[in-house]
This record gives structure tokens, sequence and C-alpha cells, in this order.
């Protein structure tokens, strides 16, 4: 039995790994976007552009990762990811030209999206618990998001912009040495279906439209859409609405990190013990009160408890992710899972360019004056859906 437990351990220590490694990969470039533009002679937009296609190109991964992991196995899929974003890094890190970088940065956005939503099927199949492994895993990013930017900024300054890009593959690549080397093989779902059957239109319009997993999404979207125009701006917001500086500001903006890290278990914890759509609420409820504590108050103290509450809201895909697991089965939490994921990440990757356009036309406080509202959307909906016995 010990033996057992040893293993699941390993097992979730080592996704979430994976995770971070992907995650690395992709968040070292943002730091040295004006080293990137000067060295091509290109523009900011140029260099946005790329990234949008990252984020794009990463959720669109999600299920055709799904569809290959039945087929082959999870473990093959989640070592092809590691693997091929290891390789990526290192040939964005060489690119001789910003066509070739743009090209580059498409393909690490899509192998580093064929790990998340296998590792989850992979962990649910695994352990009893999904909400807790889940927020175990989902803690790989915020990990990163606290140690990439800096290191990238730092070696940057020491190396050049290529060095720190190719962060991404120091990081990978002895990950992917530890996951085939304790990892052991899994048995695909589906071996024997042809792949083509998985992307016929009639099935993928049938599982998006069932009540609960469309529901799950919708509320997945806003959540998701937050946390996306977030990342891309809290310290922006910090600077140009409460005038405080990069420095302070980016310390800000790595505790944000480091509380979404420290609590996403907590939160898939108390999904397991509690419900999902309570813990989900809860989030959103502590995501008002803190943006509402950013947007009325610039003293450090009441913008302090503001980052921790929003840090502990945006926790919220240990809470809800797993909702769609509870209404997938064995048979379609592989490709069902990715099919949702791209879903709704495909939607909400537009969180950054629709906030941005809204702090330039309407301001600062506008702009972040919408998680307010989305995030009360969400509580309005799960309040309905449970009051008026709705079925979503």
């Amino acid at each position: 039995m010990k033996r057992v437990w040893d293993y699941r351990v390993t097992l979730v220590a080592l996704c979430t790994l994976a995770f971070f490694a992907t995650m690395v990969a992709r968040l070292v470039i943002s730091p040295v976007v004006p080293e990137i533009v000067e060295t091509f002679d290109s523009s900011t937009g140029v260099l946005g552009l790329a990234l949008t296609g990252l984020w794009m190109a990463y959720a669109f991964a999600q299920f055709p990762s799904g569809v290959l992991a039945d087929r082959y196995g999870e473990r093959i899929i989640i070592l092809v990811a590691i693997g091929l974003t290891t390789v990526a890094s290192a040939l964005l890190a060489l690119s001789p030209s910003m066509p070739v970088f743009l090209i580059f940065t498409l393909i690490l956005g899509g192998v580093a999206g064929l790990h998340y939503s296998v590792a989850t099927t992979l962990l649910t199949r695994e352990l009893n618990n999904i909400g807790t492994a889940i927020g175990l895993h989902n803690s790989g990013a915020p990990l990163a998001g606290l140690l990439a930017p800096i290191a990238a900024a730092a070696v940057s300054q020491w190396f050049g912009w290529r060095a720190a890009i190719a962060l991404g593959t120091v990081a990978a690549l002895p990950i992917f040495i530890l996951f085939r080397w304790k990892v052991r093989p899994t048995e695909p779902a589906r071996p024997e279906q042809p792949m083509g059957d998985r992307f016929a239109l009639r099935p993928v319009v049938e599982l998006l439209s069932r009540r609960k997993i469309a529901f799950t999404a919708v509320l997945a979207f806003l959540f998701e859409f937050i946390w996306q125009a977030t990342a891309s701006f809290l310290p922006t917001f910090l600077i140009a609405y409460h005038g405080y500086s990069v420095t302070f500001a980016s310390a800000l903006f790595s505790a944000y990190f480091v509380i979404q890290g420290l609590t996403q278990p907590g939160i898939g914890s108390l999904s397991d013990r509690y419900g999902r759509e309570e813990t989900a609420g809860f989030c959103a409820v502590l995501g008002i009160s803190g943006f509402t504590l950013l947007l009325v108050g610039s003293r450090l103290a009441v913008l302090l408890v503001g980052i921790v509450l929003i840090g502990v809201s945006m926790g919220w895909g240990a809470a809800l992710l797993p909702r769609f697991m509870d209404n997938l089965s064995d048979e379609e939490r592989g490709a069902g899972f990715g099919l949702v994921r791209t879903a709704y990440m495909m939607m909400s990757a537009t969180g950054s360019v629709v906030v941005g356009t809204i702090a330039d036309t309407a301001g600062w406080g506008i702009a972040f004056g919408t998680f307010v509202v989305f995030l009360s959307m969400i509580c309005l909906s799960l309040v309905g859906n449970r009051v008026l016995n709705l079925g979503f």
C-alpha cells in the first residue's frame, strides 16, 4: 500500500513539474520583448501578435492532445509535450529573423499545450480526491509565474535575450528525463478507435451542448478571461492607476503568483469536501472583494489585502475544472476535457486584448471594474442554478 501511495506522490509531483516547465518556456519571452524588438528591428505590436498566437495555439492543442492520449496513452503524450517544449525553446532562442521567431513561437504554444489536459486526465484516473490533485498540479503555473520573469530578466542582462529564452530548455530537459524514468507506462483508453471519429462534428457538438458541461464552460470562460487579463496587466494597473513604482508593482505581482500557487491545493481540497459550485462561488466572492479593494484604495495595507484575496480567487481552476471530470465518463475524459478546455480557452484568450482596449479608451478603473462585473455574473449564475434547481 505504501508503495502505491509513494508512486501517486511521485506522479503528482512530476506532472506539476512538467506543467511548470511548459509554463516557464512561455513566460520567459515577455520580459525580453524590448531586446527582441531591437534585435530584429521589429515592433512591439508584432511581438504582441506572436504572444497572442502562442496562447491561442496553446488553447487549440488541448483537444487534440486528449484524442492522442486516448489512442497512445497519457505518459507518451506528456513526454512528447515536455520533449518538444525543450526543442522548441532552443530553436526559438536561435531564431535568425522575426518571421522564424513567430513560427517557433506558435510551435512552442502548440507543443506546450499538449500537456495540461492529458496530465489532468491521468491524475483523475490515478487519484480519488481529484480536486486536491488538480490544485497541486495547477500550482506549477504560479510557481513558473514567480520564477520565470525574474530569471529571464536577470539572465538577459548578463548573457542577452537568447540565453533568457533558452531557460525554457534548461527547465524542461531534466524534467523530461525524470518523467521518463519515474512514471510508469499508461494504457490508452481507446487504442482501436480511429482518431478521425473523435473529430466528427456531431459528437463534439453533443458533448459541448450538455447542460452541465456548457454551464461549467461558461463559468470557466469568465474566470479564465479575468486570469488572462490580470496576468497581462496587474503591474501596469498598479503603476498607472495607483502611481506605484515598477519595482513595487512587480513585487506585488510576484506575491499574487505566490499566493495563487500556495492556496490552489487548499481550494481543490475544499471542492472535494464541500462541493465544486460552493467553492467556485467562494472564489468569485473573494475576487469581487479583492478587485474592489484595488479599485477603491491606494494604501499599502488595502492593496496587500486585495492582492491576497485575488490570489486565492484565481485558484478557481482547482474548484471548477473537476466539475468537468465529474460530468464526463471515464472513456470521455481524455478527449472530452481537452475539448472543453480548447472551447473556453480560445474565447478567454481575448481577455488581454479586450481589457487593454478598454483601458486605452475608458481608463484602468473601468477596465478592472469589468472583472467585478464578470465575477458577480458567476455568483448570480451559481446561486440561480442552485435556488431555482435549473439542473445546469
